[in-house]
């Protein structure tokens, strides 16, 4: 028969083992380590708010493998119809806009110059223009909006009270180098 002391002693033991590890819980939950029922919802709260932010910043990484295809495209069709292969292309556009917006050049001078970044050679143009004032305007929105990329650096205006007005530009485009 077994031994009823011995088994007793053990359960006891375990008993209050088990006691001891309730009174740890206890006092951990009412701890202020823990914190109340309402500053755990906060808590929960705010990390949901965060999750909720950090999602939203993340959102225009999804599908970027695509998006990176996509503005490849975009970028080789760009480089196609914006920037001419030749320099004479260059020289013909702006004798059509003047031509179309009643704009006589006068002289214009321009320089290539070594290719940078992107295989594209900076070309800067100088050019002297006469016209009125409405045809000039004209011209300048004709050259902003033009499927060739130029950019105007800078105007000056001259003029007499009679007479065209003159006007002086410089301006900066690009030609594909290596055409």
């Amino acid at each position: 028969m077994p031994d009823l002391r011995q088994t007793r002693k053990k359960i006891k033991a375990a008993l209050a083992v088990l006691l001891g590890i309730d009174a740890v819980a206890v006092a951990v939950l009412v701890s202020p380590l823990v914190g109340s029922t309402e500053s755990r919802r906060q808590q929960l709260g705010q990390l949901w708010s965060e999750l909720q932010v950090k999602t939203r910043q993340v959102e225009p990484l999804k599908n970027l493998d695509k998006k990176v295809i996509v503005a490849n495209k975009q970028i080789t069709q760009f480089y196609k119809q914006r920037f001419p292969s030749e320099d004479s292309q260059i020289v013909t556009e702006l004798g059509k806009m003047a031509t179309e917006n009643g704009v006589s050049i006068e002289g214009a001078r321009y320089k290539v110059l070594e290719p940078g970044i992107g295989r594209l050679a900076p070309v800067q143009m100088e050019a002297e223009l006469s016209g009125n004032y409405i045809s000039l305007a004209k011209f300048i929105n004709a050259l902003e909006h033009d499927n060739m990329f130029f950019i105007i650096d800078s105007i000056a205006l001259a003029g007499e009270q009679k007479g065209p007005i003159k006007l002086q530009m410089k301006v900066e485009t690009y030609l594909k180098a290596g055409a």
